[in-house]
């Protein structure tokens, strides 16, 4: 009949449609490799991890982080007897940007107050408890921690004896990946740009300009929580870029103390070569960003158009959230890996260990 025939023919239209659009069948690569390895896969043979009491003065902290080339150092409570915190670069600021007054004040909360002491005041009764990971947690489990607490440092704690092994990062996260990235699949939307995906920040990005007081900056950090800020000229092009980690100089060169003088000013103190402002199309495919930032082991690239205006910035957070959470499904992978994938992930790892170790020996943090 005319019905059936007519219903034979949508039928048809559908499965045609349906094969058409067929999706990716590797698009969650990336997810099931981090479910299926551990955080202790990542942690190094040997490596530097400074630990600081509560009782220690903060200024003797700031210092022992510039010391030992570190940027973050988990907070030992001899009281409790465990991990209650980590003490970052962002305390360093925060600390600044709350007390300074003038080139002419001492800042006497820096120079006198114990970390126990500005944890007081910080947190102001909010508890919060130290986010830290299992080393038998999946890296699946430990980029979803990263990512939803808005945090750049996880302690892996073993948590038999409560000791901290290591502090996992994105940036270490992101090489480990990259290790295997050429004997996986290749997901469609490598070839794609970072428009196209819509990765990265596009729209109110925090700039300052080289004539912008330092305390200002600090302000930015403080109140928009970003991590970087490009340093821009009148027509808006990228000329420099001042990052928290630039901010650790001030207690390098002991020059907290005044923070009037200009941005452009402060990046003089550098104490490592600058090779300058690593920068992006929009236009460029994911691929090509994931090897220029694992490359450049940097934590950002400034998107700039054809005249280096500034459009956006890309972080390590954003790529790791499309590459593992955005494809992310729980339903169709199972988490614990079975014997041959084990075999074989011992076998890469012989070869992996050798070459993360090198890495770990330059740029732990």
């Amino acid at each position: 009949t005319k019905s059936t025939t007519c219903l034979l023919s949508l039928c048809f239209l559908m499965l045609g449609f349906s094969l058409s659009f067929k999706p990716d069948p590797e698009y969650n690569v990336y997810t099931r490799f981090m479910k299926s390895h551990r955080c202790y896969d990542l942690v190094p043979t040997s490596s530097k991890l400074v630990v600081f009491d509560t009782s220690l003065q903060v200024k003797k902290a700031f210092f022992a982080l510039v010391s030992n080339g570190v940027r973050a150092a988990p907070l030992w409570d001899s009281k409790k007897q465990c991990f209650v915190g980590m003490l970052t670069i962002t305390d360093f600021i925060n600390i600044l940007h709350r007390y300074y007054k003038s080139p002419l004040v001492q800042i006497y909360e820096l120079e006198e107050h114990k970390i126990e002491t500005w944890r007081e005041v910080y947190l102001q009764d909010s508890f919060k408890p130290l986010v830290s990971i299992s080393p038998n947690a999946s890296l699946y489990d430990a980029v979803s921690s990263l990512l939803k607490h808005k945090i750049h440092r996880l302690p892996v704690i073993d948590p038999l004896t409560g000791n901290t092994l290591y502090i996992l990062t994105h940036k270490r996260i992101l090489k480990f990946l990259k290790l295997f990235i050429s004997e996986m699949p290749k997901p469609g939307f490598l070839s794609q740009t970072l428009e196209e995906l819509n990765i990265g920040t596009f729209h109110n990005i925090a700039v300052v300009h080289s004539d912008t007081p330092l305390y200002a900056a600090l302000g930015i950090f403080v109140d928009q929580r970003v991590s970087a800020l490009p340093v821009v000229d009148e027509n808006g092009r990228v000329v420099d870029i001042y990052s928290k980690f630039d901010v650790i100089n001030l207690a390098a060169e002991k020059t907290y103390n005044n923070l009037d003088i200009t941005v452009t000013k402060a990046l003089q103190h550098r104490s490592q070569y600058f090779e300058g402002v690593l920068t992006c199309r929009a236009n460029e495919t994911l691929k090509a960003i994931i090897n220029r930032l694992v490359e450049a082991e940097v934590h950002r690239l400034v998107i700039v158009d054809e005249q280096e205006v500034v459009k956006g910035i890309v972080s390590l957070s954003d790529i790791l959230q499309a590459l593992v959470l955005t494809n992310g499904d729980d339903d169709v992978y199972d988490t614990q890996p079975s014997q041959t994938q084990e075999l074989k992930k011992h076998k890469r790892f012989i070869r992996v260990k050798k070459e993360m170790l090198s890495f770990s020996k330059n740029k732990l943090f």
